[in-house]
């Protein structure tokens, strides 16, 4: 992934298909500033898909290594993996 490219949100709506172009073909992002302050970032669908599954890998080797110690101190007041996944997104 190349350094990315900053843009303001009016650059980026005037050009919006050469910035796609970019994400996709030269696999440089876009940030998006709106009144000089960072708002969001385009990438290509294949990164954005790569950066989901790692973070959802270290989510579910985070809980896993939750669980285990759960269960090495004992299984009073612990709840099953699931349960805590779904307080975790519930507070997230």
């Amino acid at each position: 992934m190349n350094d990315p490219v900053i843009q303001s949100m009016a650059e980026v709506r005037s050009h919006l298909a050469d910035v796609i172009d970019r994400a996709r073909r030269d696999e440089t992002p876009t940030v998006i500033t709106r009144r000089g302050k960072q708002e969001a970032v385009v990438i290509d669908i294949q990164e954005y898909q790569r950066l989901r599954q790692i973070a959802e890998n270290a989510e579910e080797t985070w809980l896993n290594r939750l669980a285990d110690e759960a269960e090495s101190e004992g299984t009073e007041g612990s709840v099953s993996l699931e349960e805590m996944a779904d307080l975790l997104r519930t507070q997230g």
